[in-house]
């Protein structure tokens, strides 16, 4: 009964350290998994304020793209206002023809398109072909007219504002092309963002599937713990238990000794040192 305790007590000492030892693994994935997530979520933050950064440069951007159109637009009007008066004035000049003003609204109306719309080849070529031919128009109408001194001074003034026009074009081309570019690092950051927080959730998920089991651990060793104890009392308490039983069986052999020996004495017969030293541990003398 005995042995079959210590080896038990024995057995739960080895589970008890190979249950120690997995559970300071598992606390150390634990902690590496916490670590990782903390970093992903900590560039998550720094990706998310980049983000905040870029979309305030875009906004600005678009911001003054939206006063440039504002102000082309207000050429673009007085412009037309311009050739309405050279059209009056070519009117009174020359009785025919089509007015300036329509055919530069075509021209206009065609460039934009040829900018924004997707064209096959063919039909990108007759678009540039036509607006050519309106210029050439244009300006061969603009010659015949120019003799006159009023009329001189309009497309002067026509001249000037649409170089305005140009000009204000170019600018809102960079300024269009810087918030498209903002843009575009804005959403590629994002994609970003989005990775970075599945990562960082994955390493959460895996953080509390190790604590848990590092858990699960730490509640048995606190159980195996608790059976040694248990059993070191019981194996104590046997112990404590053998050794008062072989004491008294000790203890009887003696007294049957010693009364064997006394016996002799009672005879009168000679005892050794050894059998007196008996008989005074016994009391029997």
């Amino acid at each position: 009964m005995l042995e079959k305790l210590v080896e038990r007590k024995e057995q739960l000492e080895r589970d008890l350290k190979d249950f120690i030892r997995k559970r300071d693994e598992l606390n150390e994935e634990s902690r590496k998994y916490a670590e990782k997530r903390n970093e992903l979520n900590k560039k998550t933050k720094e990706l998310l304020e980049k983000v905040r950064e870029l979309k305030k440069e875009r906004d600005e951007l678009n911001a003054k793209a939206r006063e440039l159109r504002g102000q082309r637009k207000e050429l673009h009007k007085k412009v037309d206002g311009l050739y309405k008066e050279l059209d009056r004035l070519r009117r009174n000049i020359d009785k025919g023809g089509r007015p300036l003003g329509e055919i530069e609204k075509e021209i206009r109306k065609l460039e934009f398109r040829q900018q924004t719309a997707v064209l096959t080849i063919e039909k990108e070529r007759a678009l540039v072909e036509r607006i050519a031919k309106l210029k050439r128009e244009l300006e061969e109408r603009k010659e015949q007219l120019e003799k006159h001194e009023e009329f001189r001074r309009l497309i002067s003034e026509i001249k000037k504002l649409k170089d305005e026009v140009r000009a204000l074009t170019e600018e809102l081309k960079k300024y269009q092309e810087s918030a498209d570019r903002v843009h575009a690092e804005i959403v590629e950051i994002l994609r970003e963002v989005d990775e970075t927080r599945k990562q960082a959730d994955e390493m959460h998920e895996k953080f509390l599937n190790s604590r848990k089991e590092a858990d699960r651990y730490h509640a048995e060793i606190i159980k195996t713990r608790k059976d040694i104890k248990d059993l070191e009392k019981v194996i104590k308490a046997l112990k404590l238990k053998q050794s008062k039983s072989k004491e008294q069986k000790e203890k009887e052999e003696l007294m049957k000794r010693a009364r064997e020996i006394y016996e002799m004495f009672k005879k009168g017969e000679k005892l050794e040192t050894e059998d007196i030293l008996l008989l005074q541990r016994a009391g029997l003398i």
